[in-house]
């Protein structure tokens, strides 16, 4: 069983392709920062680079995503679903100029799905 610990629905992986098509490759960030709360952030490669206390959870597309250290102690047990809807995206995010906006959306890892995990992590 492969399990991710980040997904992305249709639409996040549209507006990501129309975002990568206009700033070449992106990244996202997930942290718990005071400017933008817990939205995702997307910025391109070339302006953002991971922090040694930020943890990679997978790719979005060719997009990887990273969370902060603290935001992952809260959300380890979760799949994090990175969703659009409608309405302004976070101020220095890629997405803020189109109208929509991505989102968190979260489930808790079945204990099947916890198992899986840390079997995944056992052959890291």
């Amino acid at each position: 069983m492969d399990i991710h610990k980040v997904i992305a629905t249709d639409a996040t992986v549209a507006l990501i392709d129309q975002l990568e098509r206009k700033h070449g490759p992106v990244i996202f960030h997930q942290s718990g920062g005071c400017c933008d709360g817990s939205s995702p952030m997307c910025f391109s490669q070339s302006e953002f680079k991971p922090g040694k206390h930020d943890y990679y959870l997978g790719d979005l597309g060719q997009a990887p995503f990273y969370i902060s250290k603290d935001q992952y102690d809260y959300w380890k047990h979760t799949q994090l679903i990175i969703d659009v809807v409608k309405g302004r995206g976070g101020m220095f995010s890629l997405e803020n100029p189109t109208g929509r906006r991505f989102l968190v959306r979260s489930r808790v890892f079945t204990n099947e799905e916890r198992q899986a995990l840390k079997a995944q992590s056992d052959t890291l």
